[in-house]
């Protein structure tokens, strides 16, 4: 998945046709679910976002963040909008930096797919890893406070923040998998021969270790809006993967930035990590683990071909969607270069542990 530029994903632009909408329906659903909402309404598209497309609407008073379902037939259990506006819903009344929400419709009359609101966080996205814009001496924060917004997200009591139902305990690699091997069948598109043998082998290797806790899903820099002026997580956003379940395989899966070369997610293989200001791999576990109290990180290699297998997956749907027209970025074409040399590189990490 070549890293594009910044502005290929960031800012917004005029709504292209296919993902236009009733903007007056809109409006009349803001009057009478949104709190202190007026209009008149303005409506631009977010260029980011690959899978649920996202929406600036703002008003002379103030600017809010609409997030809906795309149109069109969509994979099973993808685009879960609902479970986004749910947990963003409780994690902010615990005080954890996500974006407030104001509404969730689940009626698609109203726009044509399900949708929520949120408000609109000011601050700054970082696309590339590696933080160019960003003097050397500062990077390290960036990064750790990366780390602690993951060690406080895995130690939130989930069941005291009412999401005890948010996904099942237990047997989390066992379901993740079986889902995300269907989902890339449902999906595909050519055979992949390494796909199939992550297939075959990543259900024969499952951890013992059965920890559970909120993830995220999806946790990266460009998930994360940071503050104008200092390195502070004012949010995360695209909560369309959390669910319950092991917190090793959440943070392996922002780990992989260490092992991507720069040409994948802007990652950070083969740089002078030291000269650039960025912590080692070793450092940013060996914090997460004072965080979280946990002595090591075991299964790493099985944890990283996991989520290389899973990322892998997620892409051939986007590129399965972008063939059929249904992907909210035309970079979603682009992406299907990116699955055979990422089921290779897990293909890799599955030998380290065992295949």
């Amino acid at each position: 998945m070549t890293q594009s530029p910044s502005q290929d994903f960031a800012g917004v632009t005029e709504t292209p046709d296919r993902f236009k909408f009733d903007e007056a329906a809109l409006h009349r659903y803001m009057l009478a679910h949104v709190e202190g909402y007026a209009g008149p309404l303005t409506v631009k598209k977010f260029k980011g976002g690959q899978s649920n497309p996202t929406y600036l609407l703002a008003t002379p008073a103030g600017k809010y963040v609409l997030r809906r379902k795309p149109p069109g037939k969509l994979l099973p259990s993808a685009h879960a909008v609902d479970r986004e506006y749910r947990v963003m819903t409780a994690l902010g009344r615990f005080g954890f930096p996500v974006p407030r929400t104001f509404a969730l419709c689940e009626d698609a009359e109203i726009i044509g797919t399900a949708f929520f609101i949120m408000e609109m966080v000011e601050g700054r996205i970082f696309w590339d890893a590696s933080l160019p814009d960003i003097e050397p001496m500062e990077r390290g924060a960036f990064f750790f406070e990366l780390v602690d917004v993951m060690a406080r997200l895995h130690t939130v009591d989930y069941a005291a923040a009412g999401l005890g139902d948010y996904g099942k305990s237990g047997n989390y690699f066992e379901r993740q998998i079986d889902r995300w091997s269907k989902q890339y069948k449902a999906a595909e598109t050519g055979e992949i021969v390494d796909m199939d043998r992550l297939i075959a082998f990543l259900p024969t290797a499952i951890p013992t270790d059965a920890a559970t806790s909120i993830v995220h899903g999806d946790f990266r820099f460009d998930n994360v809006i940071f503050g104008s002026t200092s390195p502070k997580a004012l949010a995360v956003l695209d909560w369309e993967l959390s669910t319950l379940g092991h917190p090793l395989a959440d943070f392996t899966y922002f780990m992989m930035v260490w092992h991507f070369p720069p040409t994948i997610r802007g990652g950070l293989a083969g740089l002078d990590l030291k000269s650039l200001g960025i912590p080692s791999l070793e450092e940013a576990a060996a914090r997460y683990c004072e965080k979280t109290g946990r002595s090591s990180l075991a299964d790493f290699d099985f944890c990283l071909a996991y989520n290389m297998f899973r990322l892998a997956s997620i892409v051939q749907g986007v590129y399965a969607r972008a063939l059929a027209g249904n992907a909210s970025s035309p970079e979603g074409v682009k992406m299907g270069e990116s699955v055979a040399p990422l089921a290779a590189m897990a293909w890799r990490y599955a030998k380290k542990a065992g295949a």
